[in-house]
């Protein structure tokens, strides 16, 4: 027998999106724990590379510090305790892996200068927008799923890079695929910066426009 189509009845409740979770003030929950030891990780691998130059060693930390990026959040989702300050955690930790990496790559010249400038300058470049942005009042814009993929095929492209080094067996397939994947991740980074740039724009206009709306009432 086939199934009827369910019906909305005027007045009912139609199905919309599952509401947003909200942040709590906890510290110490499952998400933030992964987020602290993936934090951990980053003298552990600027060790391994500059110190007894373990590359491989360093390989296998920096592939699980980039492969589980998405891991507090999926948790922190599915079992609702989402925080504030994994809020703040999960995108530091992503910035400082990358911070790390771009200069221990540079020293054992594994990357060129050119591309620990650009990717610097980036976020230089949305560090100024930022501070813009609080200085009238604002937050950071939302989280874009272009910067999101951009961070994840850099934390992909990086262990790639380092194991082509530390394997010369592997050098010949690692090397293209690592720059490929640096090339991708740099202009993601660089587009997802003008449309947070953008967002920046739009956010201080209206403000603009809502001050001068303000002062033509109250005079």
């Amino acid at each position: 027998m086939s199934q009827q189509p369910a019906q909305v009845t005027p007045g009912s409740a139609t199905p919309g999106p599952p509401p947003p979770i909200a942040a709590s003030d906890r510290i110490w929950t499952i998400p933030n724990v992964i987020s602290f030891i993936r934090l951990l990780g980053v003298p552990l691998f600027l060790y391994l590379l500059l110190g007894p130059e373990q590359d491989v060693a360093a390989v296998i930390v920096l592939t699980l510090g980039g492969t589980t990026d998405w891991v507090d959040g999926y948790v922190a989702r599915r079992m609702n305790s989402v925080s504030r300050l994994g809020e703040l955690l999960d995108p530091f930790a992503d910035r400082l892996y990358i911070l790390a990496t771009l200069v221990g790559f540079t020293i054992r010249e594994v990357v060129p200068w050119w591309l620990t400038i650009a990717l610097v300058l980036r976020e230089a470049v949305l560090a100024v927008a930022l501070l813009v942005l609080r200085r009238h009042g604002y937050g950071p814009p939302a989280v874009h799923y272009v910067g999101k993929t951009g961070t994840f095929l850099l934390l992909g492209a990086f262990p790639v890079l380092l194991l082509a080094e530390a394997v010369p067996a592997a050098h010949a397939v690692a090397w293209p695929i690592g720059w490929a994947l640096a090339w991708w991740a740099l202009g993601l980074y660089w587009a997802a910066a003008v449309l947070y740039l953008a967002q920046t724009r739009a956010v201080l206009r209206a403000d603009r426009a809502d001050r001068a709306r303000t002062g033509a009432v109250a005079g």
